[in-house]
């Protein structure tokens, strides 16, 4: 069998994750993923790939989505905690996702100043507008937040622990799972699988989880109520360099180890594959991922 063993959703775009035993899979994702995002003054989106510090900041967000909290694991614990009531009537404005125009409901001068402070750089936070209609790319297209391109990120831990043996024969530390902000990660259940590329040549197994990068292939998931559909792999860019627990940028790995067996044709290189919601659910540790169709990797 195949199980979710952990669930993570990213309120604010760019900053840390927070996991959960059971969540709501709404059309755009796990409820509140990527549903705020920190811009500059004149409305371009901020990313740890110019600013690390962000992963630092720990969101936590009611669940109604009505009070934000920021919370800073600064090591000189200068910053404290912001509290906000979230406004979603107030004046809409551009914000620039990736060269493309969206709209954000500005939080207030209360975020801005404390963003500001933190990142050493003029911000504000906006929210996604209950009218935010934007259906990202793909295999299966699909409504999306301010996430990069697809609402949910899934990836097994067989593919981490492939990639660290391929880090280990360089002399490279491990990484963590979260070093790749997924928002599910799965795992064989315990005593069904070793995690190895021995198991079951398409995933066509139960178990289909112990075999690395055997997501890449899965087109049509069920967990629990909810459905899932295959949408494109996850290119990876520089924020897998940030440590997420310090917030500072190391210089090769993973993506060193990843370039040479995971490079996509189209260029960069890709693990983990994004998916979107075709059925909203109810999502929890513990429940069992079952593909229902495969298809042939892209890479």
């Amino acid at each position: 069998m195949t199980d979710v063993v952990e669930l993570i959703s990213y309120p604010v775009k760019g900053c840390a994750g927070t996991s959960m035993s059971d969540a709501p899979l709404t059309p755009a994702g796990l409820a509140h993923d990527r549903s705020f995002m920190v811009i500059s003054e004149d409305g371009v989106y901020r990313t740890q790939r110019r600013h690390p510090r962000l992963a630092l900041i720990r969101p936590a967000v009611s669940a109604d989505g009505t009070r934000l909290t920021l919370d800073s694991a600064d090591s000189a614990g200068r910053y404290g905690t912001l509290r906000l009531e979230v406004t979603t009537s107030a004046p809409r404005r551009d914000v620039d996702l990736f060269g493309a125009t969206f709209q954000g409901i500005d939080q207030g001068d209360d975020a801005a100043a404390w963003l500001s402070e933190f990142l050493g750089a003029p911000s504000r936070l906006v929210r996604v507008p209950p009218e935010h209609d934007r259906v990202a790319d793909g295999l299966t297209p699909g409504p999306s937040g301010y996430a990069d391109s697809c609402a949910v990120h899934l990836l097994s831990r067989s593919s981490l622990r492939l990639l660290n043996r391929r880090m280990a024969e360089r002399g490279a530390p491990p990484l963590p799972m979260g070093r790749f902000r997924p928002n599910i990660v799965v795992d064989s259940r315990p005593g069904n699988g070793n995690g190895n590329s021995n198991g079951p040549d398409h995933g066509d197994d139960g178990d289909w989880a112990a075999v690395p990068h055997a997501e890449d292939r899965a087109r049509r998931l069920t967990i629990g109520g909810a459905e899932l559909g295959y949408a494109k792999l996850a290119v990876r860019c520089a924020v897998v360099l940030v440590d997420q627990e310090s917030g500072a940028r190391q210089r090769r790995e993973p993506l060193r180890t990843l370039a040479d067996y995971r490079r996509a044709p189209s260029g960069g290189v890709v693990f983990g594959a994004k998916f979107a919601v075709v059925r909203p659910g109810k999502l929890s540790v513990g429940d069992e991922v079952v593909v229902e169709e495969w298809g042939d990797a892209e890479l």
